[in-house]
């Protein structure tokens, strides 16, 4: 099995993370940083804003079970597209929804899937494709949150069931649980 990687962005990267590791063909999913300049950023540098990069998660897959336009219509679904630089009450450009393409396949597929989320919104759809720069993991707390400190967490409680409900609902025969 060949696994392929897919760096994306939708808001929060905890409430992200807790939905693809739900998904059939899904292998991996870690937390971490990309698309801004400051190499090997932390948690609080990218909460400033300052370093240009998005909270974001990088999915291991394997492509004969889950092919790469699937899992973007699945981020697509479980997260708000047209809000620019936010998702909910997390405000800044690390909330980005951003898809970081690794080759000129992914790229036009990324192009196909916004197209096909466009036709979900009446507001336009305000995800960006960016090159994909150097990844860096965030710190271990960040990693598996949501079966964690997750748990305990008031704003994971309200914002990742809600997610996850509309994952199973949307996507029931891609669900592992």
């Amino acid at each position: 099995m060949a696994i392929e990687y897919a760096v994306i962005a939708g808001g929060c990267f905890w409430c992200t993370e807790a939905v693809f590791k739900d998904v059939i063909g899904v292998e991996s999913v870690e937390s971490g940083y990309t698309g801004g300049n400051r190499p090997n950023p932390t948690y609080e540098q990218v909460c400033s804003g300052a370093t240009g990069h998005a909270e974001a998660i990088r999915i291991g897959f394997d492509p004969a079970q889950l092919k790469y336009g699937d899992l973007l219509d699945i981020s697509f679904a479980t997260h708000d597209p047209t809000q620019l630089n936010r998702q909910g009450n997390d405000i800044g450009t690390q909330y980005r929804s951003a898809i970081f393409p690794a080759n000129e396949q992914q790229e036009a597929e990324a192009r196909a899937a916004i197209a096909r989320a466009q036709e979900d919104h009446r507001d336009p759809v305000v995800t960006t494709i960016e090159p994909l720069k150097a990844w860096y993991p965030a710190e271990d707390y960040h990693q598996d949150y949501w079966e964690g400190a997750g748990q305990r967490n008031g704003y994971c409680m309200a914002v990742i069931p809600p997610k996850l409900q509309k994952l199973r609902k949307s996507f029931a025969n891609r669900v592992k649980s």
